[in-house]
């Protein structure tokens, strides 16, 4: 329904299911007439993955599969698909990214990625009326401008901005930042994040491109500009208007100092370029924040 009065249209229809249903799938698509799929059903938490690495194959694998072989039999044959920067070797020590960057997964959940994504290439070699979009997503983050959409972690979040979004509205204490002796401006680790507005103008803009050029690509999705945790730590204290405590913990095994993306094949390709910054990323996220946390005061 959000969706819906966020976008001023009648809401999506939804069917749940589960991604390694076979026959809700198959259903599905035998009930409907789709052009094309979008493919976002993953496990996508890192330390998860660790612990729990056979589910993530499962679900981020083999549901895949599920969903090729339900496109097969109701001739759809174009696919846009949620992957990961994890799938990068991203100790390589090298600059911006490129699409062409050296593999290395580090985690199952990144493992799972890579996998998922050789499956597509498999099957669109295999039959050349297919055509595949693999999106390698850098750092999502924010919340639709409206405020009416975001994300809610059930459990501790993996990822920066919801645990910042959570220390600014009481949910915690402060802000763990691991290690502050990296080779960065300030010592804390660079990312690359990207607002998921713009992430959803990539995935409109891949499916055009598939439309128009009747074969797959490989793009990476991000803004080509690296910030520092510090950087966005201080970004959210200006939307919050509050202080957003810290503590520097010890380095996480596999972390990196910087990892950012080369956004040239997303122009070339796509013609996509991200429009927000830090600042949008942040303004929206903590719309979304007092949406969730209606006890939280205006500041």
């Amino acid at each position: 329904d959000r969706i819906g009065q966020a976008a001023g249209r009648p809401a999506p229809r939804v069917v749940e299911a589960d991604i390694r249903d076979r026959t809700a799938i198959h259903d599905l698509m035998e009930r409907s007439q789709f052009d094309a799929v979008m493919h976002f059903a993953g496990l996508k938490s890192v330390s998860d993955s660790v612990s729990r690495p056979a589910e993530y194959f499962d679900v981020n694998v083999g549901g895949l599969v599920t969903v090729i072989q339900a496109m097969k039999s109701n001739g759809v044959r174009k696919l846009v698909f949620s992957s990961s920067a994890t799938v990068y070797d991203l100790g390589a020590g090298q600059g911006a990214i490129r699409e062409d960057a050296p593999f290395g997964p580090n985690n199952p959940y990144g493992q799972s990625k890579l996998m998922a994504e050789q499956v597509l290439q498999a099957q669109e070699a295999a039959a050349p009326d297919w055509s595949v979009g693999i999106l390698r997503y850098f750092n999502p983050a924010g919340a639709h401008p409206s405020g009416l959409i975001g994300e809610c972690p059930a459990d501790p979040p993996d990822n920066l901005l919801p645990y910042i979004a959570q220390v600014a509205a009481g949910q915690r204490q402060y802000l763990g930042i691991f290690g502050d002796d990296w080779d960065t401006p300030d010592g804390t680790g660079v990312r690359d994040y990207v607002h998921i507005t713009d992430l959803a103008r990539g995935h409109l803009a891949s499916l055009d491109a598939l439309e128009r050029d009747g074969h797959g690509h490989v793009v990476n999705l991000g803004t080509g500009r690296g910030l520092s945790v510090q950087d966005v730590r201080r970004a959210y204290e200006h939307a919050c208007g509050r202080e957003i405590p810290f503590r520097i913990l010890p380095r996480r095994p596999g972390d990196v100092a910087s990892c950012y993306c080369d956004t040239q094949r997303a122009r070339d390709v796509l013609g996509f370029e991200a429009r927000q910054d830090v600042d949008a990323i942040c303004a929206s996220s903590w719309k979304w924040v007092r949406h969730l946390y209606p006890e939280v005061s205006p500041s």
